[in-house]
């Protein structure tokens, strides 16, 4: 499941992007206004997105967040991976932490897993934050988007 962490981080990315034309820096408090996020926990998001390289900030009067960042090049999946860490539904397929499974060459549902992996890897490194900037909410029918 993914966290409100790795949820809110995209759509602090999604709204610096949608106001990356804007000559000052972003104050994170606007962001918090327009997403309806505390700014605190904003506070906390963007400090990691600033340390993964995806923005950064200004401080001082007339200081904020600008996307440094190019949203055409930028996959959900590499900042999902950075806020929440692995994606991988198993251990058994988390490449960052060895896991050493003793059933890995008999196991018959470790196909499985892979498939799945497979499918949210790519779902996610498939879409960039373009292709979500211009996307229509309503498109998202009845489910309950935060």
């Amino acid at each position: 499941m993914i966290s409100t962490k790795g949820r809110y981080a995209l759509r602090v990315l999604l709204d610096l992007a949608e106001h990356r034309d804007s000559v000052k820096p972003v104050p994170l408090k606007d962001v918090a206004e327009r997403q309806e996020i505390s700014k605190k926990y904003l506070e906390i998001i963007v400090k990691e997105l600033v340390n993964g390289g995806y923005v950064s900030g200004v401080s001082g009067k007339g200081g904020g967040y600008r996307l440094k960042c190019d949203p055409e090049k930028t996959t959900v999946g590499e900042v999902l991976e950075l806020m929440e860490g692995t994606l991988a539904p198993v251990a058994c397929l988390n490449c960052k932490e060895p896991y050493d499974c003793a059933r890995r060459p008999f196991c018959k549902t470790l196909p499985m897993w892979k498939e799945f992996d497979s499918m949210v890897h790519d779902f996610f490194y498939g879409k960039t934050l373009s292709d979500l900037v211009g996307t229509d909410p309503e498109a998202a029918g009845d489910y309950y988007v935060i």
